[in-house]
């Protein structure tokens, strides 16, 4: 009885549209009433030791690493460097955010974050150069996917930190994925423009290139610094974020001189409302994991299973019917998403 109400309590709460944090947090309370153990004390003493961890520090710090790149001009100079060489191919800027993405997703860890700066500043030369809003937005999103799993990745370091994981090596097993994922974008952008006849920009000349390059260089240095750091082992991902904030306003004071200090003043405004929201629903998270422990659930779901364990003619219909619905879903998921991140997109840039 106590899976099914901590089941139908989250689905009920999402379903009426409660924000995930607080519907974890109320799944929780529901049991313990159920259990009779509400104690207002515990949930708050789990909301705090869900993120009383210092390995969650890096968090905040690679969320403000990334409002201060989109700030401080350090964005802008990457795109710069990828549409001085990619921008007069047919689809030429989907492949800019597409590499622009991967060196973003090396900085701040944060999909929220790069996926804002590219779509601010790509999505009105997309629209210019005549590309479908909808493949535009789309790409957008699917590009921001890598930042959770090209280092420095956020969903690592909470991984690593419930897990007991080591986030450095967490780090380095993302770096081939992130550049498969990417590569994989690159084909599918690729087979897509052959239906599509977007108006490719001119051709930078070699000075330009140049130019280009030698302007983004103190941006393009920062992912090298912060993943040969981990990797060599010179400091921990901790240390990482707070020398990728560093190294981020420096460059952006004082190379480019575009990060003032009420530019520097909104970072950390902005910084510090994503970190509460992605620390609150740590925390959030920290309550239902204590109830799930105490109110045995994971031996109540084998409990529940066991009659059907030993019927391989159940669970191969089971499987056959998930396999299914999976491959309904392939054409579907995508198109929702895409459609998802466009409505918010497109409202942000217009």
């Amino acid at each position: 009885m106590s899976l099914v109400i901590f089941i139908t309590s989250l689905c009920a709460a999402i379903a009426i549209g409660v924000p995930i944090a607080y519907g974890l947090v109320l799944c929780g309370v529901a049991l313990m009433f159920y259990m009779n153990v509400f104690s207002a004390q515990i949930v708050s003493q789990n909301l705090i030791l869900g993120i009383d961890d210092f390995l969650l520090l890096a968090i905040p710090f690679f969320i403000l690493a990334g409002e201060i790149m989109n700030e401080g001009g350090l964005s802008r100079r990457i795109v710069n460097v990828a549409i001085s060489f990619l921008g007069h191919l047919k689809g030429g800027l989907g492949y800019v955010a597409i590499m622009s993405s991967l060196v973003l997703a090396s900085l701040s860890g944060s999909a929220i974050a790069d996926s804002a700066a590219l779509a601010a500043i790509l999505i009105p030369l997309m629209r210019q150069a005549r590309y479908n809003d909808g493949l535009s937005v789309g790409l957008m999103a699917a590009g921001g996917v890598t930042a959770p799993v090209i280092p420095p990745s956020i969903a690592f370091v909470v991984y690593g930190s419930i897990a007991n994981v080591s986030i450095k090596e967490l780090f380095l097993a993302g770096i081939v994925p992130g550049v498969l994922m990417a590569l994989s974008l690159v084909v599918a952008w690729a087979v897509t423009m052959r239906k599509q006849s977007p108006r490719p920009l001119e051709r930078a000349p070699w000075s330009e290139r140049r130019k280009a390059v030698v302007q983004g260089i103190p941006a393009l240095l920062l992912p090298v610094i912060v993943v040969g750091g981990l990797r060599n082992g010179w400091f921990t991902p901790t240390e990482a974020a707070v020398i990728a904030v560093a190294l981020s306003v420096f460059v952006g004071s004082f190379v480019y001189r575009e990060l003032t200090l009420v530019k520097l003043y909104q970072c950390f405004v902005n910084a510090a409302k994503i970190s509460a929201a992605v620390m609150f629903l740590i925390g959030a998270s920290g309550v239902s994991a204590w109830l799930i422990t105490t109110a045995n659930l994971p031996q109540e779901m084998i409990q529940l299973l066991d009659p059907i364990l030993d019927q391989k003619l159940i669970l191969m219909v089971v499987r056959k019917r998930y396999e299914h619905y999976t491959d309904k879903s392939v054409d579907v998921c995508p198109a929702l998403m895409a459609w998802g991140f466009k409505t918010s997109a497109l409202r942000g840039v217009a």
